[in-house]
């Protein structure tokens, strides 16, 4: 029996027409963040710098609180982590978010560029309409008003995404990475400080999810290394370095700005979706006959 998704409470309708009435929205609407341009390339240079003579809060075991509400401040990069003209009112345009190139353009090996030109326009292989726990570092990436949550249990750090219940629970004990053998929808994330710096260690990737809505996809040998760093209370300094021999020429690091949500009385909506989606007809090559056969069992009829 086929089944299709009603994934909204009524917090979640509201949000929806919300939404749809502001237009697509990318996190917070603002050209700079911490006194520095919030361009990913300018910013990355400028936070980088500040960060050096800025002293975080604390929590009481001495390490920086970067407990609170955040969105993220990255122009189109929901659609495209590459730079990219834009398709107005759906689509902003984008800068890229590449920080160590000098085109911004992902290292791609031909093989894997070529693939990901293939499967660009079939939306419906991105796990994310499929309502799969979205892969980092698009987890960061907030848009439709959606922030999230950093909490800091003792030995821990907590990401709490609004979008799918999704959280991500990190331990702070250097343990290893699990088995090669053991894929996950959300990688396998270890964590450790380096002075005033987060650095979450993430491995064992299933190899099924995009990255963007642009096919920038991932395989099974992706390791990404991000880094937390506070440039001022209300703003991180977001790096991450995405490496996969299988499918790059080298190694690529992004950045972006993460700024505080201070709305009083802010908190996570319940957002409900429901896993293997099939009302995807908006998204098909043609009506009913573009169905994904990456995230659902095959349709059988009654």
């Amino acid at each position: 029996m086929s089944y299709k998704c009603w994934c909204v409470s009524g917090a979640v309708a509201t949000a929806a027409i919300a939404f749809i009435l502001a237009g697509p929205s990318t996190g917070v609407a603002q050209e700079t963040a911490a006194g520095c341009p919030a361009e990913p390339q300018a910013f990355h240079k400028c936070a980088l710098e500040k960060a050096r003579t800025f002293n975080p809060p604390r929590l009481p075991d001495g390490t920086p609180d970067f407990r609170g509400f955040w969105d993220s401040l990255t122009n189109g990069a929901p659609w495209d982590f590459e730079p990219r003209k834009g398709e107005p009112p759906l689509a902003p345009p984008s800068t890229g978010l590449r920080v160590d190139g000098t085109d911004r353009k992902i290292p791609y090996q031909p093989r894997a560029l070529a693939e990901r030109n293939a499967v660009a326009s079939k939306k419906f292989d991105d796990g994310a309409v499929h309502c799969a726990r979205m892969t980092i570092p698009r987890t960061n990436i907030t848009y439709g008003n959606r922030p999230f949550q950093i909490t800091q249990p003792p030995g821990y750090v907590v990401f709490l995404y609004e979008n799918y219940h999704d959280y991500s629970i990190v331990p702070l004990d250097r343990l290893p990475h699990l088995p090669e053998s053991i894929k996950l929808w959300h990688p396998h994330g270890v964590a450790r400080w380096e002075g005033n710096t987060l650095v979450v260690d993430s491995a064992n990737f299933n190899g099924k999810q995009w990255m963007d809505q642009s096919g920038n996809f991932q395989t099974e040998h992706t390791h990404i290394v991000e880094r937390y760093t506070m440039v001022d209370r209300d703003t991180i300094h977001f790096e991450a370095t995405i490496d996969d021999p299988t499918i790059y020429t080298q190694p690529w690091t992004i950045a972006f700005a993460l700024i505080r949500n201070k709305e009083e009385g802010h908190y996570i909506l319940e957002y409900a979706c429901h896993e293997g989606e099939r009302d995807l007809e908006h998204y098909t090559e043609e009506h009913g006959k573009g169905q994904s056969d990456k995230f659902t069992e095959p349709i059988t009829k009654e």
